[in-house]
C-alpha cells in the first residue's frame, strides 16, 4: 500500500456494505462519548450534592429548619437531598394522623426514602446500558465490515490473472479500518461504563446509608413523640 493513501481514501474506496458499518460505528462513537462527558458531570456533582447536604445535615441544625430551606426548592431537588425530603414530609404526614402509632408511622417513611433512593439511583444510571451497549457489540460490527471488505477484496484479487501485493493491500487495509473503528468506540464505552457504575454504586451505598440513618433519628422522634 503506498503511502500517499489517506483514511478518507481507504473510505471512499470501500463497499457501500463497508462504509455503511464505518458510520454506524463513527456515530455510536460520537454518541457514547457525548453521554461519557454529561454521565461525568452528573456523576461528579451529585457525590459533591451529597457531600454537601449530609455536612449540613449532621452538623446540628434542626431537622425542621433544614426541611424549610429544602421545600422551598423541591422542584430542584436531586439526591440526599431529595430522600430527606421524601422522607420528612411522608414522616410529617403519618405523624399527624397517626401519632399514636410510631410502628406505622416508620413503616411509611421507610417506604418513601426506599423509593426516593430507587428513583435517584435510576436517574444516575442514565445511558450506562447504552454505554455497555456500545463496549458489547461495536467490536463485532467492525469485525462484520472487516470479514466482508477482506471477502471482496479477495474476490476482485481472483479475477486477475496476475495477482499482487499492491493490488490486494489497499482492499484489506480499508476492511481493517472497520475493526480499527469498532475498537475505538468500544474501549471508551466499556472502561467509562465500569468507572460509572463503580461511582454509581458507591452514591447507592451512600444513600442507603443516610436513608438508614435518618430512619433511626426519625425513628427515637416518633418513640419521644408517642411517650
Amino acid at each position: 500500500m503506498s503511502a500517499d493513501i489517506s483514511f478518507f481514501d481507504l473510505f471512499l474506496q470501500a463497499s457501500l456494505l463497508v462504509k455503511l458499518v464505518m458510520m454506524i460505528l463513527m456515530g455510536m462513537s460520537i454518541a457514547s462519548w457525548a453521554m461519557i462527558i454529561k454521565r461525568s458531570k452528573v456523576l461528579s456533582q451529585a457525590a459533591k450534592d451529597a457531600e454537601r447536604f449530609e455536612d449540613k445535615f449532621w452538623s446540628g441544625t434542626d431537622l425542621s429548619i433544614i426541611y424549610q430551606e429544602v421545600k422551598k426548592r423541591k422542584d430542584e431537588l436531586s439526591g440526599t437531598e431529595e430522600i430527606f425530603y421524601s422522607g420528612f414530609t411522608e414522616f410529617a404526614r403519618l405523624s399527624k394522623s397517626n401519632a399514636t402509632s410510631p410502628d406505622f408511622i416508620m413503616e411509611g417513611t421507610g417506604r418513601a426514602m426506599r423509593v426516593a433512593v430507587a428513583r435517584e439511583v435510576d436517574e444516575l444510571e442514565t445511558n450506562l446500558p447504552f454505554l455497555a451497549t456500545v463496549g458489547s457489540i461495536t467490536p463485532y460490527i467492525g469485525l462484520f465490515g472487516t470479514v466482508w471488505g477482506i471477502m471482496h477484496a479477495f474476490i476482485a484479487l481472483g479475477e486477475v490473472k496476475q495477482a499482487t501485493l499492491a493490488m490486494v493491500a489497499p482492499g484489506i487495509a480499508e476492511a481493517l479500518i472497520a475493526t480499527a473503528m469498532g475498537l475505538f468506540a468500544a474501549i471508551p464505552a466499556v472502561m467509562a461504563y465500569n468507572r460509572f457504575s463503580n461511582k454509581v454504586g458507591k452514591l447507592e451505598h451512600s444513600y442507603a446509608t443516610f436513608s438508614e440513618e435518618f430512619h433511626s433519628i426519625l425513628h427515637r422522634q416518633a418513640m419521644s413523640g408517642r411517650e
